[in-house]
């Protein structure tokens, strides 16, 4: 039997302003948190193209561009836009709960 991992708190809503990136550390897999307009979305923090951080690139819209070879992927889909990007990356859940903006790694599960 498996269950669904644990939240885990990306920033203070008060924090994470319209256009504002932050990231955390979901058991090992890092995952970037973005406020597109007042809406939250989170990819996990890697190009897909060639394992680079995504999170230190160009954010824009809601689009954010990998710093070393400039793939474009959605934040919100997780689709890659433009090559060299082929593959999308993986999008995870996000809430606010308690004022805080929380993302859930659904890779982590617990078997019993």
């Amino acid at each position: 039997m498996s269950q669904k991992s644990e939240w885990f708190d990306a920033a203070a809503e008060s924090e994470l302003r319209p256009g504002a990136c932050r990231t955390v550390d979901a058991d090992g897999v890092f995952i970037a948190v973005f406020n597109v307009d007042g809406h939250y979305y989170a990819i996990e923090d890697v190009c897909s193209h060639e394992e680079e951080i995504l999170s230190t690139g160009t954010f824009e819209g809601c689009e954010i561009t990998c710093p070393r070879h400039g793939a474009r992927f959605s934040v919100v889909t997780g689709a890659a836009l433009s090559e060299p990007a082929y593959e999308p990356v993986a999008t995870f859940p996000v809430r606010v709960q308690g004022g805080w903006v929380q993302v859930r790694n659904e890779r982590i599960y617990v078997t019993a």
